[in-house]
């Protein structure tokens, strides 16, 4: 007789390890199922010639519900703090970056009537609940808060960073200014980068007795009598489970649920956008100018850090290890040859002769940072999409009403997970 899981978790990332851990501690029999041969999705980090990539650069919130869930889960975080600082570009210029009161202070980037502003602004932001804006898009709410086109650069160049989304005119400004917050309050890099999360949550995964199957590509998702499900994999192989919980994007899902799927007729959940940019990972010999340690454009959407400062992510202590990335707006047509030549062009701004001490490098064009574009009226839509098929539980970093990326994957993921244990229990 074929055996019936408790749980089978679609998909090996943040969101199904860290349900995956509650779960196997309340003794349910778990079976992640993720389609890559290698576990962690989009929190994996290659390890390439002796240097620690992860896939762009990547930075965990200090205060914060994912940080406070992975420490409740016993994992490590290990790693420090970037400064605040660094360097603001526009055209052939280059402006101290207005974060800090001494950055304020010597920024040349504003008029001194703009940097009364953009302090009150700042304050403002720290201050504010974001949960008013939820009717607001960023942009509407940046307009509102300011009328000085420098001031409101800044802003816009600050939800980029906090949220990687460049579409402001579309993403909800409860979101951005959420995420904002959590970003002004600090973040952490991470010692080899942040397969070291995922490799502890999947050990302790296995610890407590699940088990993870990679290279497993689910074709179909069949709900069968008193809600358990047969899940039919590409090479025909069926799995049977009582729940079914299911970390992939709305589209994905949506296709293995089948065209007759009660989500198939949710026209917004189809129609889904996901966060999207372009990552170009470098390791260095050295620095050529180790003062200029992060730049960000301020019309070109374009992000520099240097994360080896502050984390180890070479075999090699003497070792650089940063990254360059482009913020794609969701309208951009991707000409790949263009924005490799961009990127390039930024860092040899920020560090000329980078190339002479370069070790290896990686260029991503177009990498899916999150699922799902965060806009007004998400909230309504995820719920309605609550309990459509019982059973048949969501999480990942699209799957949260008010956060996205780690924040959205890690605290989706927990909340599903305390789901099936209350049903299961009961």
């Amino acid at each position: 007789m074929d055996k019936k899981w408790d749980v089978v978790i679609i998909g090996g990332g943040l969101a199904g390890f860290v349900a995956a851990n509650y779960l196997a501690r309340n003794q349910l029999s778990i079976l992640i199922l993720e389609k890559n041969k290698k576990v962690g999705g989009r929190a994996r980090t290659d390890h390439i010639r002796q240097q620690y990539f992860n896939l762009g650069p990547h930075a965990l919130y200090k205060k914060s519900k994912a940080k406070s869930i992975l420490e409740e889960l016993n994992i490590q975080l290990s790693g420090k703090s970037p400064k605040k600082g660094g360097v603001l570009v526009k055209g052939n210029l280059e402006y101290t970056a207005p974060f800090t009161p001494i950055g304020l202070l010597n920024t040349s980037f504003l008029s001194w009537k703009e940097r009364i502003e953009w302090a009150k602004v700042l304050l403002k932001v720290m201050s504010i609940q974001p949960e008013k804006l939820a009717q607001q898009t960023y942009e509407q709410w940046v307009q509102q808060t300011t009328r000085l086109a420098n001031v409101q650069s800044l802003l816009y160049l600050l939800g980029r960073l906090s949220t990687y989304c460049h579409s402001p005119e579309k993403v909800s400004g409860m979101v951005v200014l959420l995420h904002l917050k959590a970003v002004m309050s600090g973040v952490l890099y991470l010692d080899k980068g942040w397969q070291t999360m995922i490799d502890q949550l999947h050990n302790n995964c296995v610890i407590f007795g699940g088990q993870v199957q990679t290279r497993k590509c689910i074709k179909q998702i069949v709900p069968i009598k008193q809600n358990h499900f047969k899940l039919v994999l590409s090479d025909d192989e069926v799995i049977y489970g009582k729940n079914v919980l299911s970390t992939v994007g709305p589209k994905e899902l949506t296709q293995m649920l089948g065209e007759k799927s009660p989500f198939s007729q949710i026209d917004s959940f189809t129609k889904m956008e996901s966060v999207m940019g372009a990552t170009y990972d470098v390791a260095l010999t050295q620095l050529p100018n180790p003062k200029k340690l992060f730049a960000m454009g301020i019309v070109e959407p374009i992000y520099f850090s240097v994360h080896s400062n502050y984390a180890l992510l070479s075999d090699d202590a003497k070792n650089i290890v940063m990254h360059v990335f482009k913020y794609h707006n969701p309208n951009d047509n991707i000409d790949t040859k263009k924005v490799k030549s961009e990127l390039e062009h930024f860092l040899e701004k920020i560090q000329a002769g980078w190339k002479n001490y370069e070790i290896t490098s990686r260029f991503i064009p177009q990498i899916t940072v999150n699922q799902r574009i965060p806009q007004i009226g998400d909230e309504q839509i995820l719920q309605c999409s609550k309990n459509k098929i019982p059973g048949l539980y969501i999480a990942g970093d699209w799957a949260s009403p008010d956060s996205i990326l780690s924040e959205g994957a890690v605290t989706s993921g927990k909340q599903a997970a305390e789901e099936i244990i209350k049903k299961e229990k009961s």
